[in-house]
C-alpha cells in the first residue's frame, strides 16, 4: 500500500507527515523506518522510528532509491512501515517525470508483497500530479 501527500512548500505535508510517523510507532508491532532529505524531523519525531538521512548514501536516482528500499527490506524483515520525506528531492527527479509514477507503483507492489505500508511526501502542487499518481492520493 502506498500513500502519497503531495503539495506546495507550506502546505503541511510535513506535519501530516510527523504525525503519521508517530502514530506508526505507537500502534505497529513491527520497525517503522523513514527516509528523509535533510535532517529536519530528528526531534519531532519518537526515539523508535530508525531515521535516515539519505544525503549520507548518495541516492542519485530512483533505481538506486528502490535498491536501498529492497537492502533495507532485505536486513530486516519486521519493517511494518516506510515514510519517505521528499521523494523527488531525494533522488533529485522533477515530481511530473513518469518516472515518479513508475516508482510508486513499484512501492505499491513491493509493499503489497512484503506487508509493507509506504507513505511519500511530493513538493509540488497537487493538481498537476498525473493519474498515476493521484491514484496514491
Amino acid at each position: 500500500m502506498v500513500r502519497v501527500i503531495m503539495g506546495v512548500k507550506g502546505t503541511g505535508k510535513t506535519k501530516q507527515m510527523i504525525e503519521l510517523i508517530n502514530e506508526a510507532a505507537k500502534n505497529e508491532a513491527g520497525s517503522v523506518v523513514c527516509i528523509e532529505h535533510g535532517s529536519k524531523l530528528t526531534y519531532d519525531i519518537h526515539y523508535q522510528i530508525r531515521l535516515i538521512e539519505a544525503k549520507e548514501y548518495n541516492l542519485k536516482n530512483l533505481d538506486m532509491l528502490k535498491g536501498f528500499v529492497s537492502g533495507l527490506h532485505a536486513g530486516n524483515y519486521d519493517i511494518t512501515s516506510v515514510f519517505i520525506e521528499s521523494l523527488t528531492k531525494i533522488v533529485g527527479v522533477d515530481p511530473e517525470n513518469e518516472l515518479v509514477e513508475q516508482f510508486l507503483d513499484w512501492l505499491n507492489d513491493f509493499g503489497e508483497k512484503n506487508g509493507i505500508k509506504f507513505t511519500v511526501t511530493i513538493s509540488a502542487d497537487a493538481s498537476l500530479a498525473s493519474e498515476g499518481v493521484r491514484k496514491y492520493f
